[in-house]
């Protein structure tokens, strides 16, 4: 079997394990991953069996809510910038100097030809608000037990995905693995977290890479050249004043 469940995981009432909810342990990761707010530096590396492209980028985080994205190399999209408020998303293209507003007929189309779609980029914070939870067994990953934890979509909740999986480690609350299946139960892609080091003074993956399972040979890497964790960041920076700055 694949996951290594037990009838102790079936009768868990709430998905509680050891006074721990899946809730609980989903928000200790992803809360370790992001903090109160960050600012870092990422190299973004996307390959396909036809080419390979790197970027690099400035990111600022605050809370769930707002984000800004801003492109430093290579010197053709240099400028370029998104901006993420609440559920709402917007573009700025530097060389034709325009703001383009993201509707939602676009919110899975790729982010800058990545893996990731700009309906990641929105909603990346929201997992505890759009998912009901469930621990649903054990697995070691990379020799590590991890508990593997079921996210479904909430009736209401504007997910485009069917179920996620995700696992974290036992020992220590990082993220090890996230697959992302269709309504249908199809894996269409799945993200894998490693080079684990400090970051800004905490032990954190340094590399999140995106496998897409629907195109053979495409995936998706980001790896942290510098971020901070808990830093002061003025709600001027993201703006539409910011954004065309």
């Amino acid at each position: 079997m694949r996951y290594l469940i037990s009838i102790m995981f079936t009768l868990l009432a709430g998905s509680t394990l050891a006074g721990q909810t899946a809730q609980d342990i989903i928000e200790q990761a992803e809360d370790l991953l992001k903090g109160e707010t960050s600012r870092g530096t990422f190299i973004m590396t996307v390959v396909t069996p036809n080419f390979t492209r790197v970027m690099e980028m400035d990111t600022y985080w605050k809370g769930n809510e707002k984000a800004l994205i801003h492109i430093k190399s290579p010197r053709r999209e240099a400028g370029n910038r998104t901006l993420k408020i609440g559920n709402e998303m917007w573009m700025y293209l530097r060389n034709t100097e325009t703001t383009i507003k993201i509707p939602p007929s676009m919110m899975l189309q790729s982010w800058n030809g990545s893996d990731f779609t700009n309906d990641d980029i929105v909603r990346e914070s929201n997992l505890v608000e759009d998912y009901k939870m469930e621990i649903i067994g054990e697995e070691e990953v990379e020799g590590i037990l991890c508990w593997v934890i079921e996210l479904i979509p909430r009736p209401d909740a504007p997910i485009v995905w069917g179920k996620l999986h995700y696992w974290v480690r036992q020992r220590d609350y990082i993220a090890a693995r996230i697959e992302y299946y269709d309504e249908r139960g199809d894996l269409i892609r799945y993200m894998e977290f490693s080079d684990i080091n400090e970051y800004g003074g905490r032990t954190i993956p340094g590399t999140w890479t995106m496998y897409n399972n629907a195109k053979p040979g495409h995936r998706t890497k980001f790896e942290i050249l510098d971020v901070q964790f808990d830093v002061r960041l003025s709600d001027r920076v993201f703006s539409l004043q910011e954004l065309q700055r």
